[in-house]
């Protein structure tokens, strides 16, 4: 890169864009490994309590994508963490007496538990027997959800910062339990835990019935179609009650994220929901504005006339509108997508003899559905806690480095291509695990009927 090519891009604009790419690509796959691993225990459980082979052939079948993305969530989460010493020494500098012991119970609890049982779930069943291979495998789904305890658990202290004191510019704990059980912490661990199981849910929705497309008519492709849609039915209306309660916190705990959220310049009694328009930062106007009038004070503070207060009351100190503004639209247009194709597709399991193919064909549409909605959730909290790093604690400019701009730019490109390729494989091998799947089946079934012939 050019010395005036260089010169041209903002250093902590890099880093910001390096680590949100790196935070994105690893998120992806630990919202698929939480719930799949509680999946594959009610697999487990339904095999232990049946005998029926159908739900074995279901669990093996899952493990693999379970493996799969537990690999790729291990490998992209150590990269995301030394960026943490390379871009943002400032982080750890002045809150990492509360953030280092955090990170490290999540090592030392959970994913020293999933490492260690994880080779049982995977291999050990003829080595070990069954009932201490469910046991493994709950182990490991267990490990999975303490993780997502811990890592919540800090990010939202760096939301609703408390139990600390600081001492000399550097944070240091005073209640662990005011830390770890923050203001913010038990909506967000919620609001986590039901998005990764929208995001399986859709996925083994999604994946199995591109195998009945296909036409594999085994009982463990309908055991997909009927827990993936049953489970989506289930929590998208789950998830948008948590919503709701986590829409209200917010706004008691940080304001200005709400009036960019909704896209609100002016405090208002009677704030509008604004469905659609094009916010102008510069200006501080919307354009192109499409609303109904009172809707957002109803559902911000369960009152028509309730009061919001507007981006215009936290100049200097509100995160970047139209970022924040169109990534919630996205999280909640989503949403209310699985909730129609869900609710659809149950009514056609529960009530037709067959799921139509059009019911099918959306399921397969939607089955990483989960990703989309899950990155436009945690870019309208990350992004809607600028310009702080931790609120009211640290700002992102007080923690970045002075990383040099041709070192950013280079390691960015490679991030990006890397995170890409690797994408484009897992979706890639996880639709060829499908295929693979029915072609075995169908050999099976014509050795079968070979023999049966040939002994006749």
């Amino acid at each position: 890169m050019s010395a005036e090519l260089a010169s041209s891009f903002d250093p902590m604009l890099l880093a910001r864009i390096q680590f949100a790419a790196n935070i994105s690509f690893h998120i992806l796959f630990p919202s698929i490994s939480i719930a799949l691993g509680w999946v594959l225990v009610f697999f487990k459980w339904r095999y232990n309590r049946t005998q029926a082979e159908q739900w074995q052939r279901a669990y093996y079948f899952w493990v693999k994508v379970f493996a799969l993305s537990f690999a790729l969530g291990v490998v992209s989460g150590i990269t995301m963490s030394f960026q943490f010493g390379t871009n943002w020494p400032g982080f750890m500098e002045k809150v990492g007496n509360i953030a280092g012991p955090l990170l490290a119970y999540e090592i030392l609890t959970a994913f020293f538990l999933e490492a260690t049982f994880l080779g049982i779930m995977l291999f050990g069943q003829k080595r070990v027997g069954n009932r201490l291979h469910t046991i493994a495998t709950m182990l490991v789904a267990g490990g999975t959800t303490l993780s997502v305890f811990w890592i919540i658990a800090l990010n939202s202290w760096m939301h609703t910062p408390v139990g600390f004191e600081m001492i000399n510019g550097q944070a240091h704990a005073t209640n662990w339990l005011q830390i770890i059980f923050n203001p913010s912490m038990p909506y967000r661990f919620t609001h986590m835990m039901l998005a990764s199981g929208l995001t399986v849910a859709f996925l083994i929705a999604g994946i199995s019935s591109y195998r009945y497309l296909r036409g594999a008519r085994s009982d463990d492709v309908k055991i997909g179609i009927k827990t993936g849609v049953s489970l989506a039915a289930i929590l998208i209306p789950l998830q948008i009650l948590v919503g709701d309660l986590h829409g209200l916190n917010t706004l008691k705990h940080q304001p200005a994220k709400i009036a960019a959220m909704e896209g609100i310049w002016e405090t208002q009694k009677g704030a509008p929901a604004i469905l659609f328009a094009i916010p102008d930062q510069k200006e501080r106007v919307n354009k192109a504005e499409v609303a109904i009038p009172n809707l957002a004070s109803l559902y911000l503070t369960h009152d028509a006339n309730g009061e919001i207060k507007g981006l215009n009351d936290f100049v200097g100190k509100h995160p970047p509108v139209a970022p924040v503004f169109f990534a919630f639209r996205i999280m909640v247009g989503v949403g209310l997508l699985m909730l129609a194709i869900s609710w659809l597709a149950s009514w056609y399991m529960w009530r037709a003899p067959a799921m139509p193919t059009f019911v099918s064909r959306a399921l397969v549409a939607m089955s990483f559905s989960g990703w989309v909605a899950l990155l436009a959730g945690w870019y309208t909290t990350e992004i809607g806690r600028q310009p702080y790093l931790v609120q009211g604690v640290l700002t992102i400019a007080e923690a970045a480095a002075k990383v040099p701009v041709p070192m950013l730019a280079s390691s960015l490109i490679m991030y990006l291509t890397l995170y890409v390729f690797l994408i484009i494989s897992y979706i890639s091998v996880v639709f060829y695990l499908a295929r693979k799947a029915d072609s075995s089946a169908s050999a099976t079934i014509s050795s079968t009927k070979a023999s049966i012939t040939s002994e006749g």
